[in-house]
């Protein structure tokens, strides 16, 4: 028995040390990772910014996998997720320099889901914010988050737009889909 123990002690204990050394991958090396496949697969970087207990997020992700949308963004994006903001019983969760990313893009009062579309090259192509005509990325805007209302999801289908090759079948797809998630019209 007290071999048993001993042995289950070791078991724990090793487990406990592998866990630990576990290293969630940053933000800026998520980003580069998904650059750089993108470079590969001629295609472009979509980060998004996430939390477990964000309904909206999941929301996000249950659009863009809709069987409906999902070959056009498997086709034109290396879709990446970086975890944010998660409660204190998950901060572990959460991958380092996240929040200073979002400050960065001036995303950081936002909310999430935040996204960003990059380039090959890591420049930033659009995100989720809605800005006045003429103004740069580099200010602060209204996020759409998960695209939901009339003015959400036509921004949303610019960026994408502008950003790949989008027909108009498939831009009356993803308008279908995600206006679904308009909580105000159901």
């Amino acid at each position: 028995m007290k071999k048993f123990f001993m042995i289950l002690f070791i078991v724990c204990f090793s487990t406990m040390n592998i866990k630990a050394q576990t290293k969630l991958p940053d933000t800026k090396t998520i980003v580069a990772e998904a650059c750089k496949e993108a470079a590969k697969q001629n295609k472009k970087a979509f980060i998004i910014f996430h939390a477990s207990w964000c309904g909206w997020c999941h929301k996000m992700d249950s659009s863009m996998n809709d069987a409906s949308c999902k070959n056009f963004f498997d086709k034109n994006y290396v879709i990446k997720h970086v975890t944010v903001y998660e409660q204190k019983d998950k901060a572990n969760l959460n991958n380092p320099g996240g929040e200073e990313f979002l400050k960065q893009y001036h995303a950081d009062k936002q909310g999430i889901p935040a996204w960003f579309i990059f380039d090959t090259d890591g420049k930033l192509l659009a995100d989720a914010q809605i800005r006045p005509d003429g103004a740069g990325l580099n200010t602060e805007g209204k996020s759409v988050g998960c695209p939901a209302e009339k003015e959400e999801v036509s921004h949303f289908i610019k960026v994408l737009k502008q950003t790949a090759t989008l027909t108009d079948a498939q831009a009356n797809a993803i308008t279908a889909r995600f206006s679904k998630n308009d909580v105000t019209h159901h």
